[in-house]
């Protein structure tokens, strides 16, 4: 009975330890994506963009294009848009200083949770897990944040010549959202997802079966 309960064990503590290790490689593998996503989401002048509008013929069309943190991108008879701001030094749009700032935070807080990954070869991998859910955590209430006072920030000159006079906080006037944006709070969700599941693996690297089965063996064998 002992011996048949000790094989028991083993194949259990076998097949619990591939499965978390599997699920930990995707979850690793989705952290790293995570992090490219929030480079392209802070980087990219595509968070808001004018709306397809009709105008009489013979009157000038409207001005078309698209705004980010960093940059405003005009359309012209070029392929290349028209794009002023200042990208290359990281210098934000004056309205949009407060969403960049906390988009950098979470940029910060998941790139870190990429380089603790190599941590795995040197710590406890219970307690890198939850490191990594709590960077990730709060990477995404930084970017959460950002999502709520980039539409409070509208009102601003920038806008107002992109999207006409009737921009006001949380209304674009003839502007919508646009793909960045929408990237942006589907980063939320990500970060949430994945540090749950950060949790999940730490809790259960914690409940793994320890290698001396005499111990499971006598705790599946007590009354």
């Amino acid at each position: 009975m002992q011996v048949h309960t000790s094989e028991v064990a083993r194949l259990y503590q076998t097949e619990f330890v591939r499965s978390a290790r599997a699920v930990g490689v995707l979850w690793a593998v989705c952290t790293l994506c995570f992090a490219v996503i929030e480079v392209v989401i802070l980087i990219q002048p595509s968070w808001v963009g004018t709306r397809q509008l009709h105008y009489r013929p013979g009157s000038p069309p409207p001005q078309a294009g698209t705004l980010g943190l960093f940059e405003v991108c005009l359309e012209n008879d070029w392929p290349v848009p028209e794009c002023r701001g200042s990208l290359r030094t990281l210098t934000p749009l004056p309205a949009f200083q407060s969403p960049a700032v906390l988009v950098c935070i979470s940029l910060t807080m998941v790139w870190a949770s990429v380089g603790c990954l190599c941590l795995f070869r040197f710590c406890n991998a219970a307690t890198v897990y939850k490191i990594c859910a709590w960077l990730q955590l709060t990477a995404g209430f930084c970017l959460a944040l950002a999502c709520v006072l980039f539409p409070d920030s509208w009102e601003c000159a920038e806008m107002r010549a992109l999207c006409g006079e009737s921009v006001s906080s949380f209304s674009p006037g003839n502007c919508t959202v646009h793909w960045a944006y929408v990237l942006a709070m589907l980063g939320i969700l990500d970060a949430a997802i994945l540090a749950t599941l950060a949790f999940v693996l730490g809790n259960r690297q914690d409940a793994l079966l320890p290698d001396d089965v005499k111990d499971v063996t006598g705790l599946l064998l007590s009354p």
